[in-house]
């Protein structure tokens, strides 16, 4: 398995937990989005 194929299977793990600490208010809701944006760029990026 490649690392962009890791991290595109992972990416929906971690999108999840983030919008989870975002509805307990552990992060501000735009926090996560940011995060979650930057994220699915660099996946984007990998070759």
């Amino acid at each position: 398995m490649s690392s962009k194929e890791e991290a595109v299977a992972l990416y929906p793990t971690v999108c999840s937990m983030l919008d989870k600490l975002a509805k307990k208010n552990v992060i501000h809701k735009n926090k996560a989005g940011n995060l979650k944006s930057k994220l699915a760029a660099k996946i984007a990026k990998l070759a």
